[in-house]
Parts: structure tokens; sequence; C-alpha cells
């Protein structure tokens, strides 16, 4: 679904049937965070999910004020790999193990 910022997002949830007006990141309500509309400016997990979409890769988020963002508050994300069972240091490439780098193309003449 997409969010107020415009991204598609499979955590962003918006019910509008009827005059409703109900939306969520059910990512940050999983983790007992709350959800303002602000943060889907800013949120990274629309860029990662497009990237990588690695049944085995789990995000963690966090909200926080960095001090480079002029005290902005944005969402920040740490993946695991619950297969090769460790952190994820680049989301948006997944840890290497799942999905292996393209293969080189040979051609035979």
């Amino acid at each position: 679904m997409k969010t107020p910022a415009g991204k598609e997002c499979p955590h962003f949830y918006g019910d509008y049937y009827r005059g409703r007006n109900v939306e969520e990141c059910r990512l940050l309500k999983a983790q007992g965070l709350q959800w303002t509309r602000d943060l889907c400016f800013t949120c990274p997990v629309p860029e990662i999910t497009r990237a990588n979409s690695c049944q085995y890769m789990k995000l963690k988020v966090k909200i926080a004020r960095p001090i480079t963002a002029m005290f902005q508050r944005r969402v920040l994300v740490n993946a695991y790999c619950e297969k090769t069972k460790r952190d994820v240091p680049e989301p948006q490439v997944g840890c290497g193990e799942c999905h292996a780098i393209p293969f080189n193309f040979e051609i035979k003449e």
C-alpha cells in the first residue's frame, strides 16, 4: 500500500472505507513504537524491500533523532538474516549467502 510519502511499503496499512481514516505502520507497531505520518518521508524500509525481498531477512526498526538530521525523527533499520544467523550490514544487498551474486556470462564461440 502507498504511504503518505507516495512509496509502496508492505508494512503500511491504511483503512479509508466509508469515511474511516486509520493509518499505521505495522512494522513499528509490532515493536511497540509510535508511528506518525512524517516518519514515512525519511523511512528507508520501502527502498530496502524493493531492492531485497529475501524471506530470511528480518528488519528491526527504532526511532531516533540523529544530530546530523537537524533533530528530525527518523526510522533506523537493522537487518538480521535468520538463515545465516548474523547481522546484515547492508540490507539493500543482503547477507550474500541466501542469494548469490549474479554469475558471470561466458561467451562460447
